[in-house]
């Protein structure tokens, strides 16, 4: 366990910055020559009902991301609560820090713009893994906490690098672009976490985000 502890403690240093800032949580992505997200007038376009495919994308992939952060902040408090381990207490810290900066000042603010109501929680899916984290403890908590961790940190990665590529509107564009950087940082502790604590989460998906 200590070596789990020293080994968060150096990939910490390397993550605590999103985007490679020193801050140690996210700072708001500005747009070219533009306001915060939350500011921009090219947004307004957007606001109300979507007018094409493209931008019911893009107010789905806002949503989905505002739900995914509320589940990270909850399971990241429930950890903090049950886990009995440094590291993934340490990484659930993050987790609320990290996703609650990236709920209230990314992905609210551009919700409003464009005229999304924000979910009241995390989706049906998320509340059941919470759910099944309520009912575990010591070991087995933190085996299942670690594995939903990576499992998730994938799936999102792929779909903010996605949106990064796929979407038109500027800062939704890069909300996703900043978003998968702190995502793939995100990403290489809890792997470092899953191997610290021999927690086998599929080698073939956890070398490929090498």
């Amino acid at each position: 366990m200590g070596a789990g502890t020293a080994l968060l403690g150096a990939t910490v240093t390397l993550a605590q910055a999103p985007g490679g800032g020193s801050a140690q949580q996210p700072s708001m992505p500005q747009s070219q020559g533009a306001q915060a997200p939350g500011a921009n007038p090219s947004m307004g376009q957007n606001a109300g009902a979507p007018t094409s495919a493209q931008d019911f994308s893009e107010r789905a992939f806002i949503t989905k991301a505002m739900e995914g952060g509320m589940a990270e902040v909850q399971l990241g408090q429930l950890a903090q609560e049950k886990s009995q381990s440094n590291d993934v207490k340490q990484f659930a810290a993050k987790m609320v820090n990290d996703h609650g900066q990236m709920g209230d000042k990314w992905l609210k603010p551009v919700a409003q713009q464009m005229g999304i109501n924000a979910p009241s929680g995390p989706s049906k899916k998320d509340k059941k893994e919470i759910e099944k984290l309520q009912g575990l403890s010591g070991q087995d908590f933190d085996r299942e906490y670690i594995t939903m961790m990576v499992k998730d940190h994938q799936k999102d990665l792929k779909d903010f690098q996605s949106e990064a590529q796929a979407a038109q509107d500027p800062t939704v564009k890069q909300i996703a672009d900043k978003g998968s950087q702190v995502i793939q940082q995100h990403l290489q502790i809890i792997e470092q976490i899953a191997k610290a604590h021999n927690v086998d989460v599929g080698g073939k998906e956890m070398s490929s985000t090498k």
